[in-house]
Protein backbone atom coordinates (compact mmCIF):
# COMPACT_ATOMS: atom_id res chain seq x y z
CA UNK A 1 0.00 0.00 0.00
CA UNK A 2 1.39 3.38 -0.97
CA UNK A 3 1.72 5.67 2.03
CA UNK A 4 -0.23 8.91 2.03
CA UNK A 5 -0.22 11.71 4.56
CA UNK A 6 -3.63 12.46 6.02
CA UNK A 7 -4.43 14.89 8.81
CA UNK A 8 -7.40 14.79 11.14
CA UNK A 9 -8.24 18.47 10.99
CA UNK A 10 -10.40 20.34 13.46
CA UNK A 11 -13.25 20.23 10.95
CA UNK A 12 -13.03 16.47 10.65
CA UNK A 13 -12.85 15.98 14.42
CA UNK A 14 -15.92 18.21 14.77
CA UNK A 15 -17.79 15.78 12.51
CA UNK A 16 -17.38 13.12 15.20
CA UNK A 17 -20.34 14.70 16.96
CA UNK A 18 -22.51 15.45 13.92
CA UNK A 19 -26.01 13.98 13.61
CA UNK A 20 -28.73 14.19 10.98
CA UNK A 21 -31.63 12.17 9.67
CA UNK A 22 -30.37 9.47 7.30
CA UNK A 23 -31.32 5.93 6.36
CA UNK A 24 -28.46 3.82 7.72
CA UNK A 25 -26.66 3.07 11.00
CA UNK A 26 -24.89 0.30 12.87
CA UNK A 27 -24.84 -1.54 16.17
CA UNK A 28 -21.86 -1.84 18.49
CA UNK A 29 -20.24 -5.26 19.02
CA UNK A 30 -23.46 -7.12 19.66
CA UNK A 31 -23.38 -10.50 17.90
CA UNK A 32 -21.07 -9.07 15.24
CA UNK A 33 -19.56 -12.33 13.95
CA UNK A 34 -21.06 -15.78 13.27
CA UNK A 35 -19.08 -17.84 15.79
CA UNK A 36 -18.99 -15.35 18.65
CA UNK A 37 -22.77 -14.90 18.26
CA UNK A 38 -23.01 -18.47 19.60
CA UNK A 39 -20.79 -17.64 22.59
CA UNK A 40 -22.29 -14.56 24.27
CA UNK A 41 -20.38 -14.88 27.55
CA UNK A 42 -17.13 -14.26 25.64
CA UNK A 43 -18.48 -11.59 23.28
CA UNK A 44 -16.99 -8.09 23.64
CA UNK A 45 -19.68 -5.44 23.18
CA UNK A 46 -18.00 -2.12 24.06
CA UNK A 47 -14.88 -0.61 25.56
CA UNK A 48 -14.42 2.86 27.02
CA UNK A 49 -11.13 4.42 28.14
CA UNK A 50 -10.35 7.93 29.39
CA UNK A 51 -8.24 9.90 31.82
CA UNK A 52 -9.63 11.67 34.86
CA UNK A 53 -10.46 15.20 33.68
CA UNK A 54 -8.10 17.94 34.75
CA UNK A 55 -5.87 15.90 37.05
CA UNK A 56 -4.99 13.17 34.51
CA UNK A 57 -3.86 10.98 37.40
CA UNK A 58 -6.05 7.95 36.61
CA UNK A 59 -6.95 5.92 33.54
CA UNK A 60 -10.46 4.49 33.54
CA UNK A 61 -11.27 1.45 31.42
CA UNK A 62 -14.74 -0.09 31.17
CA UNK A 63 -15.03 -3.27 29.08
CA UNK A 64 -18.44 -4.80 28.39
CA UNK A 65 -19.30 -8.37 27.42
CA UNK A 66 -22.38 -10.54 26.85
CA UNK A 67 -24.79 -8.64 24.58
CA UNK A 68 -28.53 -8.21 24.91
CA UNK A 69 -28.98 -9.78 28.36
CA UNK A 70 -32.66 -10.10 29.23
CA UNK A 71 -32.90 -8.94 32.89
CA UNK A 72 -35.65 -11.46 33.71
CA UNK A 73 -33.81 -14.36 32.06
CA UNK A 74 -33.92 -16.81 34.95
CA UNK A 75 -33.64 -19.16 36.62
CA UNK A 76 -30.07 -19.28 35.29
CA UNK A 77 -29.30 -15.59 35.00
CA UNK A 78 -26.43 -14.31 32.90
CA UNK A 79 -22.96 -14.30 34.47
CA UNK A 80 -19.28 -14.23 33.57
CA UNK A 81 -17.98 -17.59 32.36
CA UNK A 82 -15.43 -19.50 34.40
CA UNK A 83 -14.09 -20.93 31.11
CA UNK A 84 -13.23 -17.53 29.62
CA UNK A 85 -10.20 -15.36 30.31
CA UNK A 86 -11.22 -11.71 29.97
CA UNK A 87 -8.36 -9.41 28.95
CA UNK A 88 -7.70 -5.66 28.89
CA UNK A 89 -4.65 -4.52 26.95
CA UNK A 90 -2.69 -1.29 27.48
CA UNK A 91 -0.66 -0.91 24.29
CA UNK A 92 2.57 0.88 23.35
CA UNK A 93 1.60 2.79 20.21
CA UNK A 94 5.14 4.06 19.61
CA UNK A 95 6.64 0.64 18.76
CA UNK A 96 6.24 -1.64 15.77
CA UNK A 97 3.78 -4.44 16.37
CA UNK A 98 1.82 -2.49 18.99
CA UNK A 99 3.12 -4.54 21.97
CA UNK A 100 1.33 -4.43 25.30
CA UNK A 101 2.73 -2.22 28.04
CA UNK A 102 0.51 -4.11 30.46
CA UNK A 103 -2.17 -6.76 30.15
CA UNK A 104 -4.85 -7.33 32.77
CA UNK A 105 -6.28 -10.86 32.94
CA UNK A 106 -9.60 -11.28 34.74
CA UNK A 107 -10.62 -14.89 35.46
CA UNK A 108 -13.85 -15.98 37.15
CA UNK A 109 -14.83 -18.97 39.26
CA UNK A 110 -18.33 -20.21 40.05
CA UNK A 111 -18.69 -21.00 43.74
CA UNK A 112 -21.57 -23.43 44.19
CA UNK A 113 -23.60 -23.81 47.34
CA UNK A 114 -23.51 -27.15 49.17
CA UNK A 115 -24.99 -30.13 47.37
CA UNK A 116 -28.08 -31.44 49.14
CA UNK A 117 -29.37 -35.00 48.91
CA UNK A 118 -32.25 -35.22 46.46
CA UNK A 119 -34.49 -36.99 49.01
CA UNK A 120 -33.72 -34.57 51.85
CA UNK A 121 -37.08 -32.83 51.91
CA UNK A 122 -36.23 -31.00 55.14
CA UNK A 123 -33.27 -29.10 53.68
CA UNK A 124 -33.87 -25.35 53.76
CA UNK A 125 -32.61 -22.70 51.36
CA UNK A 126 -28.93 -22.80 50.51
CA UNK A 127 -28.54 -26.14 48.79
CA UNK A 128 -27.86 -27.05 45.21
CA UNK A 129 -31.35 -28.37 44.45
CA UNK A 130 -33.23 -25.05 44.75
CA UNK A 131 -35.78 -23.96 42.16
CA UNK A 132 -34.88 -20.29 42.69
CA UNK A 133 -31.19 -20.02 41.86
CA UNK A 134 -30.69 -17.03 44.16
CA UNK A 135 -31.72 -19.24 47.10
CA UNK A 136 -28.94 -21.74 46.34
CA UNK A 137 -26.46 -19.09 47.58
CA UNK A 138 -24.16 -19.73 44.62
CA UNK A 139 -21.72 -16.92 43.87
CA UNK A 140 -19.06 -15.86 41.38
CA UNK A 141 -15.58 -14.68 42.37
CA UNK A 142 -12.65 -13.55 40.29
CA UNK A 143 -8.99 -12.69 40.31
CA UNK A 144 -7.04 -10.00 38.45
CA UNK A 145 -3.50 -10.65 37.21
CA UNK A 146 -1.33 -7.94 35.66
CA UNK A 147 1.36 -8.95 33.17
CA UNK A 148 4.16 -6.53 32.34
CA UNK A 149 7.54 -7.33 30.76
CA UNK A 150 6.63 -11.05 30.99
CA UNK A 151 6.22 -10.77 34.76
CA UNK A 152 2.83 -11.54 36.29
CA UNK A 153 1.51 -9.97 39.48
CA UNK A 154 -1.62 -11.12 41.30
CA UNK A 155 -3.54 -7.95 42.15
CA UNK A 156 -6.60 -9.48 43.78
CA UNK A 157 -7.94 -12.98 44.46
CA UNK A 158 -11.43 -14.15 45.43
CA UNK A 159 -13.14 -10.82 44.76
CA UNK A 160 -16.93 -11.17 44.52
CA UNK A 161 -18.63 -10.33 41.24
CA UNK A 162 -21.82 -8.33 41.67
CA UNK A 163 -24.96 -10.47 41.43
CA UNK A 164 -27.91 -9.93 39.07
CA UNK A 165 -30.58 -7.42 39.97
CA UNK A 166 -33.27 -10.06 40.46
CA UNK A 167 -35.87 -7.70 41.91
CA UNK A 168 -36.89 -6.09 45.21
CA UNK A 169 -38.42 -9.14 46.89
CA UNK A 170 -35.28 -11.22 46.35
CA UNK A 171 -32.98 -8.84 48.21
CA UNK A 172 -35.44 -8.22 51.02
CA UNK A 173 -35.71 -12.00 51.57
CA UNK A 174 -31.99 -12.71 51.14
CA UNK A 175 -31.20 -9.96 53.63
CA UNK A 176 -33.60 -11.45 56.17
CA UNK A 177 -31.88 -14.83 55.70
CA UNK A 178 -28.45 -13.28 56.21
CA UNK A 179 -27.43 -14.03 52.61
CA UNK A 180 -27.28 -10.44 51.34
CA UNK A 181 -25.56 -7.44 52.95
CA UNK A 182 -28.43 -5.20 51.85
CA UNK A 183 -32.18 -5.38 51.40
CA UNK A 184 -32.01 -3.18 48.30
CA UNK A 185 -30.02 -3.30 45.05
CA UNK A 186 -28.72 0.25 44.63
CA UNK A 187 -25.56 2.27 44.05
CA UNK A 188 -24.60 2.14 47.72
CA UNK A 189 -24.97 -1.65 47.73
CA UNK A 190 -22.61 -1.93 44.74
CA UNK A 191 -20.04 0.57 46.00
CA UNK A 192 -19.81 -0.90 49.48
CA UNK A 193 -19.64 -4.56 48.52
CA UNK A 194 -18.36 -4.99 44.97
CA UNK A 195 -15.80 -2.26 44.24
CA UNK A 196 -12.46 -3.61 45.39
CA UNK A 197 -8.87 -2.36 45.70
CA UNK A 198 -6.15 -3.71 43.43
CA UNK A 199 -2.83 -4.36 45.15
CA UNK A 200 -1.97 -3.35 48.70
CA UNK A 201 -4.32 -0.59 49.88
CA UNK A 202 -5.34 0.17 46.30
CA UNK A 203 -1.78 0.82 45.14
CA UNK A 204 -2.73 -0.46 41.68
CA UNK A 205 -6.21 1.03 41.50
CA UNK A 206 -9.71 -0.40 41.86
CA UNK A 207 -11.91 -2.92 40.06
CA UNK A 208 -15.59 -3.75 39.63
CA UNK A 209 -17.13 -6.73 37.81
CA UNK A 210 -20.81 -7.48 37.38
CA UNK A 211 -23.99 -6.75 35.42
CA UNK A 212 -24.80 -3.21 34.31
CA UNK A 213 -27.21 -1.50 31.95
CA UNK A 214 -25.90 -1.66 28.38
CA UNK A 215 -25.05 1.97 27.69
CA UNK A 216 -25.05 1.66 23.90
CA UNK A 217 -28.01 3.07 21.96
CA UNK A 218 -28.97 2.40 18.34
CA UNK A 219 -31.97 1.58 16.13
CA UNK A 220 -31.39 -2.15 15.69
CA UNK A 221 -34.77 -3.07 14.24
CA UNK A 222 -34.45 -0.59 11.39
CA UNK A 223 -30.81 -1.34 10.65
CA UNK A 224 -31.29 -5.05 10.16
CA UNK A 225 -34.31 -4.57 7.91
CA UNK A 226 -31.92 -3.27 5.22
CA UNK A 227 -31.68 0.17 6.83
CA UNK A 228 -35.42 0.70 7.17
CA UNK A 229 -34.99 3.43 9.79
CA UNK A 230 -37.56 5.73 11.34
CA UNK A 231 -37.41 9.47 11.80
CA UNK A 232 -36.71 11.57 14.91
CA UNK A 233 -39.01 10.79 17.81
CA UNK A 234 -40.03 7.47 16.27
CA UNK A 235 -36.73 5.57 15.96
CA UNK A 236 -36.40 2.88 18.64
CA UNK A 237 -33.36 2.11 20.78
CA UNK A 238 -33.04 -1.63 20.28
CA UNK A 239 -30.60 -1.99 23.19
CA UNK A 240 -32.86 -0.22 25.71
CA UNK A 241 -33.85 -2.39 28.64
CA UNK A 242 -31.05 -4.91 28.15
CA UNK A 243 -28.06 -5.50 30.41
CA UNK A 244 -24.47 -6.57 29.79
CA UNK A 245 -21.63 -7.72 32.02
CA UNK A 246 -18.97 -5.13 32.71
CA UNK A 247 -15.39 -5.05 34.01
CA UNK A 248 -14.30 -1.60 35.17
CA UNK A 249 -10.72 -0.66 36.09
CA UNK A 250 -9.44 2.50 37.76
CA UNK A 251 -5.67 2.52 37.16
CA UNK A 252 -3.00 4.95 38.40
CA UNK A 253 -1.28 6.71 35.51
CA UNK A 254 2.13 5.47 36.64
CA UNK A 255 0.95 1.91 35.85
CA UNK A 256 0.14 2.67 32.22
CA UNK A 257 2.73 5.19 30.96
CA UNK A 258 5.69 4.13 28.87
CA UNK A 259 8.29 4.81 31.56
CA UNK A 260 6.09 3.84 34.52
CA UNK A 261 6.91 7.12 36.24
CA UNK A 262 3.94 9.24 35.21
CA UNK A 263 3.37 11.62 32.31
CA UNK A 264 6.68 13.18 31.42
CA UNK A 265 6.19 14.04 27.75
CA UNK A 266 3.59 14.00 25.00
CA UNK A 267 5.08 10.79 23.56
CA UNK A 268 5.23 9.09 26.96
CA UNK A 269 1.50 9.63 27.39
CA UNK A 270 0.31 8.14 24.09
CA UNK A 271 -1.12 4.68 24.69
CA UNK A 272 -3.72 2.40 23.16
CA UNK A 273 -6.45 0.35 24.86
CA UNK A 274 -8.33 -2.70 23.62
CA UNK A 275 -10.14 -5.63 25.19
CA UNK A 276 -10.44 -9.29 24.26
CA UNK A 277 -11.53 -12.69 25.53
CA UNK A 278 -9.94 -16.11 25.18
CA UNK A 279 -10.93 -19.74 25.66
CA UNK A 280 -8.81 -22.86 26.08
CA UNK A 281 -8.01 -24.60 22.79
CA UNK A 282 -9.74 -27.87 23.71
CA UNK A 283 -13.07 -28.42 25.46
CA UNK A 284 -14.40 -31.77 26.63
CA UNK A 285 -18.12 -32.22 27.37
CA UNK A 286 -18.82 -35.20 29.60
CA UNK A 287 -21.90 -37.38 29.92
CA UNK A 288 -22.52 -36.12 33.48
CA UNK A 289 -22.89 -32.57 32.17
CA UNK A 290 -19.45 -31.40 33.28
CA UNK A 291 -17.22 -29.40 30.94
CA UNK A 292 -13.42 -29.36 31.10
CA UNK A 293 -11.04 -27.15 29.11
CA UNK A 294 -7.38 -27.76 28.26
CA UNK A 295 -4.48 -26.37 26.28
CA UNK A 296 -3.30 -22.85 25.45
CA UNK A 297 -5.59 -19.85 25.45
CA UNK A 298 -7.07 -18.91 22.06
CA UNK A 299 -8.51 -15.45 21.44
CA UNK A 300 -12.15 -15.55 20.31
CA UNK A 301 -13.24 -11.90 20.53
CA UNK A 302 -11.76 -8.40 20.65
CA UNK A 303 -12.72 -4.73 20.51
CA UNK A 304 -10.87 -1.43 20.23
CA UNK A 305 -12.54 1.38 18.34
CA UNK A 306 -16.30 0.99 18.30
CA UNK A 307 -17.90 -0.66 15.28
CA UNK A 308 -14.80 -1.62 13.27
CA UNK A 309 -15.63 -5.32 12.94
CA UNK A 310 -19.33 -4.65 12.38
CA UNK A 311 -19.00 -1.85 9.85
CA UNK A 312 -15.77 -2.51 7.96
CA UNK A 313 -14.92 -6.22 8.00
CA UNK A 314 -16.80 -8.55 5.63
CA UNK A 315 -18.98 -11.34 7.00
CA UNK A 316 -16.62 -14.03 5.76
CA UNK A 317 -13.73 -12.66 7.85
CA UNK A 318 -15.41 -11.34 11.00
CA UNK A 319 -14.47 -14.35 13.13
CA UNK A 320 -10.95 -14.32 11.73
CA UNK A 321 -10.68 -10.64 12.66
CA UNK A 322 -11.79 -11.49 16.21
CA UNK A 323 -8.98 -14.03 16.51
CA UNK A 324 -6.14 -11.67 15.55
CA UNK A 325 -4.40 -8.77 17.29
CA UNK A 326 -4.49 -5.13 16.14
CA UNK A 327 -0.96 -5.43 14.75
CA UNK A 328 -2.35 -7.81 12.09
CA UNK A 329 -5.07 -5.49 10.83
CA UNK A 330 -3.34 -3.88 7.86
CA UNK A 331 -1.44 -6.97 6.79
CA UNK A 332 -4.56 -9.17 6.73
CA UNK A 333 -7.54 -6.86 6.31
CA UNK A 334 -6.30 -3.77 4.41
CA UNK A 335 -8.67 -4.48 1.52
CA UNK A 336 -11.69 -3.97 3.75
CA UNK A 337 -10.44 -0.63 5.05
CA UNK A 338 -9.39 0.70 1.65
CA UNK A 339 -12.43 -0.59 -0.27
CA UNK A 340 -15.33 -0.64 2.23
CA UNK A 341 -17.95 -3.17 1.23
CA UNK A 342 -20.60 -1.22 3.14
CA UNK A 343 -20.50 1.54 0.50
CA UNK A 344 -21.40 -1.00 -2.17
CA UNK A 345 -24.14 -2.48 0.01
CA UNK A 346 -25.57 0.97 0.70
CA UNK A 347 -25.56 1.71 -3.02
CA UNK A 348 -27.27 -1.60 -3.78
CA UNK A 349 -30.21 -0.93 -1.41
CA UNK A 350 -30.71 2.64 -2.67
CA UNK A 351 -29.23 4.67 0.19
CA UNK A 352 -27.25 7.07 -1.98
CA UNK A 353 -30.14 7.57 -4.40
CA UNK A 354 -32.36 8.52 -1.47
CA UNK A 355 -29.79 11.06 -0.32
CA UNK A 356 -29.28 12.44 -3.82
CA UNK A 357 -25.54 11.72 -3.80
CA UNK A 358 -23.99 11.93 -7.29
CA UNK A 359 -22.68 8.66 -8.72
CA UNK A 360 -19.20 10.11 -9.14
CA UNK A 361 -19.10 10.74 -5.40
CA UNK A 362 -20.33 7.24 -4.61
CA UNK A 363 -17.66 5.75 -6.85
CA UNK A 364 -14.97 7.79 -5.09
CA UNK A 365 -16.05 6.32 -1.74
CA UNK A 366 -15.45 2.74 -2.92
CA UNK A 367 -11.66 2.85 -3.33
CA UNK A 368 -8.47 4.20 -1.71
CA UNK A 369 -10.13 5.05 1.59
CA UNK A 370 -7.02 6.21 3.40
CA UNK A 371 -9.29 8.30 5.62
CA UNK A 372 -10.53 5.06 7.22
CA UNK A 373 -6.95 3.82 7.66
CA UNK A 374 -6.14 7.16 9.29
CA UNK A 375 -8.69 6.53 12.04
CA UNK A 376 -6.77 3.37 12.96
CA UNK A 377 -3.46 5.16 13.30
CA UNK A 378 -3.97 8.71 14.49
CA UNK A 379 -4.37 10.77 17.55
CA UNK A 380 -6.20 13.99 16.61
CA UNK A 381 -3.74 16.29 14.80
CA UNK A 382 -1.30 13.52 13.87
CA UNK A 383 -0.33 12.40 10.38
CA UNK A 384 -0.32 8.96 8.85
CA UNK A 385 3.17 7.80 7.93
CA UNK A 386 4.54 4.70 6.24
CA UNK A 387 4.78 2.89 9.61
CA UNK A 388 2.04 0.40 8.82
CA UNK A 389 3.09 -1.83 11.71
CA UNK A 390 1.84 0.81 14.15
CA UNK A 391 -1.67 0.84 12.68
CA UNK A 392 -4.49 -1.20 14.19
CA UNK A 393 -7.92 -1.27 15.80
CA UNK A 394 -7.16 0.21 19.20
CA UNK A 395 -8.72 3.02 21.18
CA UNK A 396 -5.96 5.67 21.40
CA UNK A 397 -5.68 7.81 24.53
CA UNK A 398 -3.46 10.85 25.10
CA UNK A 399 -2.96 10.65 28.86
CA UNK A 400 -1.82 14.25 29.14
CA UNK A 401 -5.02 15.65 27.59
CA UNK A 402 -8.64 15.57 28.69
CA UNK A 403 -10.27 12.74 26.78
CA UNK A 404 -12.77 13.31 23.99
CA UNK A 405 -13.56 10.81 21.25
CA UNK A 406 -11.59 9.85 19.18
CA UNK A 407 -8.96 10.63 21.86
CA UNK A 408 -10.30 7.98 24.20
CA UNK A 409 -14.00 7.34 24.79
CA UNK A 410 -15.34 8.73 28.02
CA UNK A 411 -18.18 8.02 30.44
CA UNK A 412 -19.71 10.30 31.45
CA UNK A 413 -19.50 13.00 28.81
CA UNK A 414 -21.92 15.43 27.29
CA UNK A 415 -25.39 14.99 28.77
CA UNK A 416 -25.89 12.49 31.59
CA UNK A 417 -27.68 9.93 29.43
CA UNK A 418 -25.49 10.05 26.33
CA UNK A 419 -21.89 9.71 25.28
CA UNK A 420 -19.72 12.72 24.48
CA UNK A 421 -19.91 11.61 20.82
CA UNK A 422 -22.53 9.35 19.23
CA UNK A 423 -20.18 6.69 17.89
CA UNK A 424 -22.85 5.13 15.68
CA UNK A 425 -23.26 8.42 13.83
CA UNK A 426 -19.47 8.83 13.69
CA UNK A 427 -18.92 5.44 12.05
CA UNK A 428 -21.75 6.02 9.61
CA UNK A 429 -20.50 9.44 8.63
CA UNK A 430 -16.92 8.26 8.15
CA UNK A 431 -17.51 5.06 6.16
CA UNK A 432 -20.49 6.11 4.04
CA UNK A 433 -19.55 9.71 3.28
CA UNK A 434 -15.95 10.36 4.32
CA UNK A 435 -17.34 13.09 6.61
CA UNK A 436 -18.87 14.93 3.64
CA UNK A 437 -22.46 14.35 4.85
CA UNK A 438 -23.51 14.22 8.50
CA UNK A 439 -25.43 10.99 9.05
CA UNK A 440 -27.33 9.57 12.03
CA UNK A 441 -29.87 6.98 13.15
CA UNK A 442 -32.09 9.31 15.22
CA UNK A 443 -31.41 7.40 18.45
CA UNK A 444 -29.36 9.88 20.44
CA UNK A 445 -29.34 8.86 24.10
CA UNK A 446 -29.32 5.91 26.47
CA UNK A 447 -32.42 4.74 28.32
CA UNK A 448 -30.74 5.32 31.72
CA UNK A 449 -28.41 8.04 33.02
CA UNK A 450 -24.72 7.24 33.26
CA UNK A 451 -23.10 7.64 36.68
CA UNK A 452 -20.63 10.35 37.61
CA UNK A 453 -18.61 7.90 39.72
CA UNK A 454 -16.94 4.52 39.32
CA UNK A 455 -18.06 2.13 37.75
CA UNK A 456 -19.91 4.74 35.62
CA UNK A 457 -22.43 2.54 33.78
CA UNK A 458 -25.98 2.59 35.23
CA UNK A 459 -27.33 -0.10 37.51
CA UNK A 460 -28.62 -3.15 35.63
CA UNK A 461 -32.30 -3.41 34.89
CA UNK A 462 -34.23 -5.47 37.41
CA UNK A 463 -35.67 -8.82 36.43
CA UNK A 464 -38.92 -7.99 38.23
CA UNK A 465 -39.65 -4.83 36.27
CA UNK A 466 -37.76 -5.70 33.07
CA UNK A 467 -39.13 -3.47 30.31
CA UNK A 468 -39.51 -6.19 27.66
CA UNK A 469 -42.75 -7.62 29.00
CA UNK A 470 -46.21 -6.12 28.89
CA UNK A 471 -49.41 -6.77 30.83
CA UNK A 472 -51.68 -9.49 29.47
CA UNK A 473 -55.13 -8.05 28.80
CA UNK A 474 -58.08 -9.61 30.63
CA UNK A 475 -60.20 -11.60 28.19
CA UNK A 476 -63.85 -12.40 28.63
CA UNK A 477 -64.47 -16.09 29.27
CA UNK A 478 -66.51 -17.88 26.60
CA UNK A 479 -70.21 -18.17 27.43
Amino acid sequence: MKARHIRLTAAVVTCFGATAAAPLAFASSHREAPLIAQDPAADNTDIYAWVSPGTHDKLYVVANYSPMEEPAGGPNFHEFSSDVRYEIHITDTTRAGLPDLATYYIEFQNVDGPRVAIDNMAAGPGGGKEFFRQLSFNSVTYRVVREQARQRTLLIQGAPAAPPNYGPRTYAVLNSLGASPSATYDDAFIAANYIRDLGNNGSHGRVFAGPRDDGFYVDLSGIFDLANLSGPGVAKDGVAGFNCHSIALELPIADVTLDGMGIATDMNGKIGVWASSSRRKETVRRANGRVSSYGPWVQVSRLGLPLINEVVIGLQDKDRFNSRTPADDIGLFAGYFLNPILVRDAEAVGIYNALGVPQVTVDSLKHDRFDIVAVLSLYPGDQVSANLDKIGDILRVNLWQDSGFPNGRAIPGGAANREQADVTDVAMTLVLSGFSIALGDNVNYNDKDFLAEFPFLPLPHSGFDAPHGKPTPIEALPQ
